[in-house]
């Protein structure tokens, strides 16, 4: 059993690619670690706390959903270009509100404008900005029914009625599965905050079924509470973005084009990017605010790879883009993603059955010009759904009145977007 969680640890960490080194981040800055507890059960653990369906899942997936209950144990260094810092005022401030929930979370993360903004600025709290969080648990249930007991004002009132039941069932609907509490002032600011369970959140790392959560997760974003399982699926998730930013990406490009193309993955099929209810150069503004934190996020995965030139201080990269390269990044695609490119092309003619030939097969997928065409297609595809459905949803989690305010948040947006074009 611990041969096997060992084999699963390094299968993914090879295919998360940590093979160049940098300097280990500031202490001051690395999440707070759990206080060891005497006799009680580690909590992380390879294995999911519940049986999830069966599904097409790629075989990094199947290997860390494994039978083992060994507790993961990742080597210290594994992983540590999430660990991105901030000012040290925004880092207290999202540690003290984090703190003030009593219900078990086990991995929590900042994201969004409030936590990165320009720099050598730092959130100002008279200002009220919303802050953006995502809290994923074990039990999502048994949180929501403590959280609805110690802060029953996040709740809209039919949530408040109707109880932890109601609010689980709701989470689970649609492919997210993520419960959001908007607008809930916490240590005298405004924030937003998702409650997934840790089960979906990593399978959502792994397969991309939603891009939900794996999405705004491409993003740089802020580690508050860290968890081992977690840690190595985003690793896994960072290095999908990549390989699917560079089989859309020409031979030679920019560092500024690799962080767009990543960007855009979780925004490009979301419906409201095309009404007014987002701000239109969002990706734009991410990248520019944020290009020192892309870069320490992804540099050292990126030169990993296979075939891929970054050198230190250069903001060009060059990639082999021979079929067989781009084959092998192909082949490690999400599988959600894998098996709808592989549906697209069983079918088109002049690509030989993968069944007879399988090699051929992805290499000439792989060297096909439109390639790049449906990656992204499909890509929008399960943005697209996901982002409806969890969109819907928000009318019946946050109530119809925050939806408005919320809506009108987000039109305000839109057309400083348009103001800036």
């Amino acid at each position: 059993m611990i041969h096997a969680a060992r084999r699963s640890a390094r299968f993914v960490r090879c295919l998360s690619t940590e093979t160049a080194s940098s300097p280990s981040p500031d202490p001051s800055h690395l999440p707070p670690q759990p206080r060891p507890q005497a006799r009680q059960q580690p909590r992380s653990s390879l294995t999911p706390r519940k049986a999830e369906p069966a599904s097409s899942s790629s075989s990094t997936s199947s290997t860390i959903s494994s039978n083992s209950s060994t507790p993961l144990r990742l080597p210290r260094d594994f992983g540590r270009n999430q660990l991105l810092s901030v000012p040290n005022s925004t880092r207290a401030l999202l540690e003290e509100i984090v703190a003030t929930f009593k219900s078990p979370i086990r991995y929590a993360f900042a994201y969004g404008s409030g936590v990165f903004e320009q720099e050598g600025s730092s959130l100002v709290k008279d200002k009220k900005p919303m802050l953006d969080f995502i809290f994923a648990v074990s039990h999502p249930e048994h949180w929501h029914s403590i959280n609805l007991a110690q802060n029953p004002s996040h709740y809209a009132l039919h949530a408040r009625v109707l109880g932890s039941d109601f609010v689980g069932r709701v989470q689970n609907w649609g492919p997210a599965a993520v419960w959001f509490n908007p607008f809930v002032p916490v240590c005298d600011v405004n924030i937003k905050y998702g409650v997934i369970s840790v089960d979906n959140l990593c399978t959502d790392l792994l397969t991309w079924n939603s891009l939900y959560v794996a999405g705004r997760m491409h993003k740089p974003l802020r580690i508050i509470k860290d968890d081992a399982r977690v840690r190595l699926t985003q690793q896994v998730n960072l290095t999908s973005a990549i390989r699917t930013a560079l089989l859309t990406l020409p031979e030679t490009f920019d560092e500024r084009q690799l962080f767009e193309r990543i960007t855009a993955l979780s925004y490009s099929g979301d419906p409201r990017m095309a009404l007014p209810f987002e701000n239109r150069s969002k990706i734009s503004n991410i990248v520019n605010a944020q290009t020192l934190q892309f870069r320490e996020l992804y540099h050292r995965l990126v030169v990993g790879l296979p075939g891929v030139e970054w050198a230190e201080g250069s903001n060009v990269i060059k990639q082999d883009a021979s079929p067989q390269t781009r084959a092998s990044h192909l082949r490690k695609l999400p599988s959600e993603l894998r098996n709808r490119i592989d549906v697209r092309f069983a079918v088109k003619a002049g690509i030989p059955s993968k069944e007879s030939d399988e090699a051929g097969y992805w290499s000439r997928v792989a060297g096909d010009p439109s390639l790049p065409k449906a990656i992204q297609s499909e890509v929008d595809s399960i943005v697209r759904y996901s982002s409806t459905v969890q969109t819907a949803k928000g009318l019946l989690t946050a109530g119809v009145g925050t939806s408005i305010r919320y809506a009108g948040r987000k039109v305000a947006k839109y057309w400083k977007g348009r103001n800036q074009e």
